[in-house]
């Protein structure tokens, strides 16, 4: 008898694991995790895994579940993804401020809230990511690691002997491991700078310059751009001498909370690689460096908005920003081309292969900065405005299907905003040479070619599914953004904020790739992050690496998941995004990413407080 009950009881079991699976969920609502401006386009995703038609959807109440608008889900996109079939949800026209969810048949999407606030905060929020990456002292940890210094190579031919010790301490580490690029340090600095530049009512000051609780009379997040002006200065000591790196892939000999690392040969000190503009090492074999143009245009840029930013707040400062400035542009000419990173142990590095784009950049850097200071008026140099932004007048990543790591950085010409600025401030001195059309049309020309490949899915995803895919797709809504405010022409909103919604959630994993942003939402919580696997530290506002081709994964070194896969439903042959630590191609936080995130939230932010102020 007992036997029978046994067998008995195993069928039942059998039988109610095969109902779970068959009633498990087949059709999800894919929405923005952090909600939607009453003025934004607010479009979700509906998709399942099976082929199935919807002619409607419901808004509802989440507050009392009643339904206040019924909406046409238009047509189908078909198969995307793990999904069979797809539709775009558009409740765009309902305004009122709320809590809701949507629904189709038995399917519901999380709760979500319209509002004017739903984005107040968020930049600030990612500024602690920031913080928590700072070398030198740490005010996360409040302790200091890498204080020891650095040697030198590849500096020789300059008059630097290979070895020679160097003062340098501060600024970021660069993601998950402790290596320091001049590169990123550089982009992260100027989109800071620019987020304040831009949006200075949306930042607070609740913490002082080393980064511990306090008031300074500083947002928050020029203290932040400081920390990393500072760190840049001791990268360019004096004119001639600038460095690319501070370690190498050494560095990553296990996951450890950052101290004192002995990995380099010479006690605590580490490596720092001169910007020799010459091929350095990659592994078994050299990088493909031609010049020192890619590295020193960005430190110019990066200093001359910095001068002014400070021009009023700290004039000494901002003297040493402007000199700075003016020499990393001299040092720009020495040798043309680009500075690829160096690596000792495997293939893997900062593959850069564009220049011309920081040359436009500091150029048009430079000629604000000489205007501002009233040093000049940038004389015959408006004759030529037309020159560097034809040298890359798209950025070569835009509807191509595939780049390498880091081959076209920063991931949008930076310049082309900055250039077209200058010109609208030349407009009213006649000059028939200059034209701003040309300018905004290469951004527009640009979000085209994605678009092209966009607009044939439900997720309007045209970013390729490349390493560090994140870190384009919010580069590419500050494009579209920034054509937008450039040319007026909202063509491109809704495709803008497709791009910005992906980041919070409506992509196909449904996961916000913020960690702890929402507050409530699906954000990583297992990331590739010794903080997080180590110390079981939040690092709240990095913005992870996000989803690569399932190829790509395939076939890198050292991947391994550790735990079951959450997303496992949601994987597919395109492409794949795990919330585990033992993937550092999908889900490890980068700093750089995380500096232009900021700069688009600020951007979002402070769009809500200039729609109610023209409503006034």
């Amino acid at each position: 008898m007992k036997r029978i009950l046994f067998y008995t009881s195993i069928a039942a079991f059998i039988l109610l694991l095969a109902s779970f699976k068959k009633d498990s969920p087949q059709a999800w609502i894919r929405i923005n995790l952090l909600g939607y401006k009453p003025s934004s386009p607010k479009v979700a995703v509906w998709c399942a895994k099976k082929d199935a038609t919807i002619k409607t959807f419901q808004l509802l109440d989440a507050t009392t579940n009643n339904v206040v608008l019924t909406g046409n889900a238009g047509k189908a996109f078909g198969a995307y993804g793990p999904f069979s079939q797809t539709y775009r949800l558009n409740f765009s026209y309902f305004t009122k401020p709320g809590t809701y969810k949507l629904k189709v048949g038995e399917t519901e999407s999380p709760t979500f809230n319209i509002g004017n606030d739903v984005y107040k905060g968020a930049a600030d929020f990612c500024l602690r990511y920031m913080r928590q990456q700072r070398c030198g002292f740490n005010p996360f940890l409040k302790d200091s690691c890498h204080t020891h210094g650095c040697y030198s190579l590849y500096g020789a031919k300059s008059g630097l002997p290979d070895s020679t010790h160097l003062n340098i301490w501060g600024g970021w580490h660069d993601a998950s491991d402790y290596l320091q690029y001049s590169t990123t340090s550089a982009n992260a600095t100027y989109h800071l700078l620019a987020a304040y530049r831009d949006f200075p009512t949306v930042f607070t000051d609740e913490k002082l310059a080393n980064g511990l609780d306090g008031k300074n009379g500083l947002a928050d997040v020029l203290d932040e751009a400081k920390w990393g002006l500072d760190w840049l200065l001791r990268m360019n000591p004096r004119e001639g001498w600038m460095f690319n790196q501070i370690a190498d892939d050494r560095d990553h000999m296990g996951m450890r909370i950052p101290k004192e690392d002995s990995f380099y040969g010479r006690g605590y000190e580490r490596p720092a690689y001169f910007v020799s503009g010459e091929p350095q090492q990659r592994g078994k074999f050299m990088n493909a460096t031609t010049g020192v143009s890619s590295t020193s245009g960005k430190f110019a840029s990066a200093f001359a908005l910095g001068n002014m930013i400070f021009r009023i707040r700290d004039s000494a400062f901002a003297k040493t920003l402007f000199y700075k400035a003016k020499s990393a542009y001299r040092y720009y000419n020495e040798k043309e081309g680009v500075s690829q990173t160096a690596s000792v142990k495997s293939p893997y590095i900062y593959a850069e292969e564009n220049w011309t784009d920081d040359k436009e950049l500091g150029w048009a850097s430079i000629c604000q900065m000489d205007l501002e200071n009233g040093t000049g008026n940038c004389g015959n140099q408006f004759d030529g405005l037309m020159y560097w932004p034809k040298k890359e007048a798209i950025t070569p990543w835009l509807g191509k299907d595939t780049a390498n790591h880091y081959q076209w950085y920063p991931f949008i010409n930076i310049g082309h905003y900055e250039t077209a600025k200058l010109i609208k401030r030349e407009l009213s001195k006649p000059n028939p040479k200059i034209n701003f059309s040309i300018i905004t049309g290469y951004y527009k020309t640009g979000i085209e070619r994605v678009w092209a490949k966009a607009k044939q899915n439900a997720f309007y995803r045209g970013v390729p599914f490349i390493w560090c895919s994140n870190n384009l797709t919010t580069a590419f809504a500050i494009q579209c953004y920034w054509y937008k405010k450039l040319t007026k022409d909202k063509i491109f909103e809704e495709f803008e904020q497709a791009n910005f919604d992906w980041i919070f959630g409506c992509n196909p994993w449904g996961t916000s790739m913020v960690y702890g942003l929402p507050a409530n939402g699906d954000t990583p919580t297992d990331p590739h992050s010794a903080f997080t696997h180590i110390g079981h530290y939040p690092i709240d506002g990095g913005l992870v690496d996000g989803p690569v081709y399932t190829s790509i994964y395939k076939n890198l070194i050292g991947i391994k998941l550790y735990e079951p896969d959450e997303y496992e439903a949601f994987q597919s042959g395109l492409a794949v995004y795990h919330d585990d630590y033992g993937d550092y191609s999908t889900n490890e936080p980068t700093m750089d990413g995380t500096a232009s995130l900021i700069y688009l939230l600020a951007a979002k932010e402070a769009e809500v407080k200039q729609h109610l102020s023209k409503k006034k």
